[in-house]
């Protein structure tokens, strides 16, 4: 299990002690310094697509940079999956996080329900 994480995020505090609590083994990995690869956010979009989500789900749209970035808007236009990918795995903080990705199965943000569907 991958838990990309940044270290000033709540939400992925209390992921981390959750999994922590569960004595789940997980590697800790920095969204920022190294967000999650193109082929892994293409694994995350088909985990959320199957849960009826869609690209505008991996985005942490209370974030600076999407603001800054008018990502909203970009979004809303028509922006190509493949493009929104592309910007993704090159900024980690358009990133909702935790990041929390398995072999078979992923989610975003920290909801323990969740968690406990992929552990």
């Amino acid at each position: 299990m991958k838990v990309y994480q940044y270290k000033n995020c709540d939400s992925c505090k209390k992921a981390l002690k959750y999994l922590d609590a569960k004595d789940v083994s997980y590697e800790s990995l920095p969204i920022v310094d190294q967000p999650p690869t193109l082929t892994e956010l293409k694994a995350m979009l088909g985990y959320l697509k199957a849960a009826g989500g869609s690209v505008k789900n991996l985005f942490n749209s209370s974030g600076v940079q999407y603001r800054e970035m008018g990502m909203s808007q970009k979004l809303k236009d028509g922006m190509s999956e493949s493009d929104a990918l592309k910007i993704l795995s090159e900024n980690g903080k358009l990133i909702k996080r935790p990041f929390v990705l398995t072999k078979n199965n992923g989610v975003v943000g920290f909801k323990p329900e969740k968690l406990d569907q992929i552990l």
